[in-house]
């Protein structure tokens, strides 16, 4: 077992063979991290994949450096998720290995200079830049490639330094920083001895003269004689501002004080009370014995139970009994920042045993976790979808919460993967068990249950027998001829509205569209404000009063007059979040009106704060995007109107049915928690669309059935599988050749059914990139395996093509 395949943090496919010398042949192990050399003199923290005793043919092969750890820092069941991951989804290794560590632990290396020992310099033989380096090296030991730059030309550098190297006066040290770092904290205390040695009464005779630092000496000697046991932390001493540091550092000079430090964990653990769990109902009960079954029988459970059913009572009964045990749990949630009530449930149960891993903890944060994760002091692990990566040593259980949520498989992140797709996986090869759950499961989980590659269970009453809101379809176009609407509102959703704040409770407005309007446009000419980047008109935001692309993020103060023909007379077309809360705000003038969106939620809090509003009944209306679908859990809350519903079902996709009626589900979820008399207010042009009925008759199985039924007759999921192939590059025309010499080469390879495209993206042009898109639509089973090796075979024989090397390609498995 001499040679190993090591896998790098590059976005290059497969893994690459090194030797391992003798000396560590005994302690190489698979899932460990070491030191390898890659091209030229760069080192790259790389992980062990596999070892072998195959010496390569074509090449020899570099040998490893070192290694990095004396045990493996990633689980054999992490190697094998990671292979699958790459088969599955068309990506490379090095891209999973990059997604799936913090970078902190992985090391990062920079080429230093240093003088060789013992080296006598003949600066006569020199020329100017090699003598500066040498000077420079005398005075500074090791010197960095960059900081050369300071002092001798870019053009001459490499020139310079391997003159130098050839007359063997310097050497190249690769130097190698870790860069995570235990945080410190700074304490302070009465110096070990001071009072034996001396009396209290001379020290502060001493100190007669320095008020302050007598002060600060008495202050910290009281804190330490109320509580001997108490750490005084430093920065504590400065908080109302009559201590300085000058003070503390005098009162240091004069051996009076000291300080002194201690690692702390960054991230704050929940130290209150721990609460026991409530009992199940009846029909609870019923769902638990039938999850049981299923466990016993090694199937994994789809749990399809309606807004408010005590889904996640049900999670932490199985999380308990899981921890019971032995074993370890991962809760998988799509956003983390929406679930503040879940966490504070768990937090109360678990306490310090409670961890949480998501994009908005810090590099250093997630080192933590991830080190606590493989010393096992975490039991449960709150996370988003590349929690799955970390380290655990006996996972038992894994729940994805609302598993429907795309947020579980976005299109902007590299490796595109869905994670409740990989949770059943990754659960498979640690032997645990999963938990999906939703009120509106996606169609192909639906699809798989009944099926039976999993237990299908409904519960299909709210909690405590509270009765399901009631929902009225309002016909706007109705209205508008009978005049009896107010702006986007009909005055009959304005009555519904009045009545509940007038019974003291609150409504829920949702709108999904960002910003005012959708654009601004001159009547005159019919000039709209493109993106200079993205082929989008841009979004005017009347709250900070710029336009924006919602693609790229450029930004452009609204016009006054119409660049092309100076006309004033503009025009705001569409209708945006911010303008049905203004519109709102108008309606209701004497009520507190919040909005809910991405650009309101921006600042640090800001979802925090808005609960405790809408907790404390200060908040009257909410006005939102799919935002407020989601984790809102108020027992006050009994009116959810949707006054431009139309908008959720016309868009350029074949899911926009399914995403409607998960949507318009979630949200009304919200109503009627407690009460059981929530009503969901759907305005829309087209009241008899069967999305609009279907969802009225409260019968999930009809809707599935309908979406199931549209999916076939069009050859859509789950009944075939979808690969996207995206290409992109800054030329039109290039992208355009790109993309038609790949359609080709499938052609050659697979039928001509499979292949739709090339086409031009809905969006043509994004943050300057052309886009072209080629789909494919494959049959499942054994086909599909065959199939997929032959798109692989396309893809490598386009790469092979140096006129393409430049284009940006993007695979999408199962979009």
């Amino acid at each position: 077992m001499n040679y190993a395949q090591i896998i790098l943090p590059l976005n290059l496919k497969g893994s690459f063979t090194y030797k391992v010398p003798e000396e560590l042949i005994a302690g190489i192990r698979i899932g460990m991290r070491v030191l390898v050399p890659f091209g030229g003199k760069k080192i790259y923290t790389g992980i062990v994949f596999e070892l072998h005793g195959n010496a390569p043919e074509t090449f020899i092969a570099k040998e490893v450096i070192s290694l990095l750890d004396d045990q493996p820092i990633v689980p054999r069941e992490q190697i094998r998720f990671w292979n699958w991951l790459s088969d599955y989804y068309l990506c490379g290794l090095g891209e999973i290995y990059r997604f799936a560590f913090p970078s902190s632990l992985k090391l990062e290396s920079e080429t230093y200079l240093k003088l060789k020992p013992n080296v006598t310099v003949d600066f006569e033989n020199l020329d100017v830049n090699e003598m500066y380096l040498i000077q420079a090296l005398e005075v500074r030991q090791l010197i960095n490639l960059t900081d050369i730059e300071a002092f001798i030309p870019k053009k001459d550098i490499v020139k310079t330094v391997n003159s130098l190297i050839d007359l063997q006066y310097i050497e190249i040290d690769e130097k190698i920083a870790e860069k995570y770092r235990a945080k410190e904290v700074a304490y302070v205390k009465i110096k070990d001895g001071v009072l034996e040695n001396e009396n209290l009464t001379g020290i502060l005779l001493r100190l007669n003269k320095a008020k302050k630092q007598k002060d600060l000496f008495l202050h910290i000697l009281e804190k330490q004689t109320e509580n001997p046991d108490l750490h005084l932390k430093k920065s504590d001493l400065f908080e109302d501002g009559y201590f300085g540091s000058s003070h503390l550092k005098a009162l240091t000079n004069k051996d009076l004080v000291e300080e002194y430090y201690m690692q702390k964990d960054r991230l704050e653990s929940y130290e209150g009370e721990i609460e026991e769990l409530e009992e199940l109902s009846e029909a609870q009960k019923s769902a638990k014995s039938e999850i049981d079954e299923a466990f016993e029988e090694g199937k994994n459970v789809l749990l399809h139970g309606v807004t408010s059913s005590g889904k996640t009572h049900l999670y932490l009964e199985k999380i308990e009994e899981c921890i019971s045990e032995g074993r370890n749990v991962l809760f998988l949630l799509p956003e983390i920042s929406l679930t503040k009530q879940i966490t504070r449930r768990l937090e109360k149960k678990y306490g310090r045993q409670l961890g949480f891993y998501h994009q908005k903890l810090t590099d250093f944060e997630r080192v933590e976790v991830w080190r606590r994760i493989r010393q096992n002091d975490i039991k449960v692990l709150i996370g988003t979808r590349n929690a799955l990566f970390l380290p655990f040593k006996n996972l038992g259980l894994i729940v994805v919460d609302e598993e429907h949520d795309s947020a579980y498989r976005p299109r902007e992140v590299s490796p595109y993967f869905n994670a409740k797709d990989a949770a059943l996986v990754i659960g498979n090869f640690y032997g645990a068990r999963v938990i999906l759950g939703s009120a509106t499961p996606s169609v192909e989980s639906y699809y798989n249950a009944r099926k039976d590659k999993m237990k299908y269970i409904f519960l299909e009453e709210r909690f405590g027998n509270v009765s399901l809101p009631e929902y009225e379809i309002i016909n706007f176009k109705e209205a508008q001829d009978s005049k009896k609407v107010s702006g986007n509102f009909s005055l009959h959703l304005i009555d519904e509205i009045k009545k509940v704040l007038e019974e003291r409770n609150q409504a829920i407005v949702l709108h999904n569209r960002r910003g005012y309007a959708n654009v601004v446009e001159c009547e005159t000419c019919g000039y709209v404000n493109y993106c200079s980047n993205c082929d989008v008109v841009m979004t005017y935001h009347k709250a900070a009063n710029e336009m924006k692309c919602h693609y790229c993020g450029q930004r452009a103060s609204k016009p006054k007059t119409c660049p092309k023909c100076y006309s004033e007379n503009l025009n705001e077309r569409g209708v945006g979040v911010e303008q049905i809360h203004e519109e709102v705000s108008k309606l209701f003038p004497d009520n507190e009106v919040d909005r809910m969106d991405v650009d309101s939620m921006r600042k640090k809090f800001a979802y925090e704060k808005l609960y405790e509003k809408i907790e404390d009944r200060e908040t009257d209306i909410v006005v939102g995007t799919q935002m407020i679908s989601k984790g809102l859990d108020f027992d006050h809350i009994e009116l959810v109107a949707i006054p431009k519903a139309d908008s959720l079902l016309y868009v350029q996709d074949f899911r926009a049915e399914e995403r409607a009626y998960q949507l318009i589900t979630q949200v009304s979820g919200r109503a009627g928690r407690v009460s059981g008399k929530g009503k969901i207010l759907i305005q829309t042009f087209n009241p008899e669309h069967s999305v609009f009925q279907l969802i009225k008759m409260h019968n999930p199985a009809r809707i599935y059935k309908y979406i199931l039924t549209e999916r076939q007759k069009f050859h859509y999921p789950p009944f075939t599988k979808l690969i996207m192939i995206e290409l992109k590059h800054r030329r039109e025309d290039k992208a355009n050749r790109a993309s038609q010499f790949l359609g080709s080469i499938l052609r050659k390879y697979l039928p001509e059914d499979c292949i739709l495209g090339p086409e031009k993206a809905q969006i043509a042009r994004l943050n300057n990139l052309y886009q072209f898109q080629i789909m494919l639509k494959l049959p499942k089973g054994k086909k599909y395996e065959e199939y997929k090796k032959l798109v692989l075979a396309s893809i490598k024989e386009f790469e092979e093509i140096p006129a393409y090397q430049s284009i940006k390609k993007d695979v999408f498995v199962d979009f």
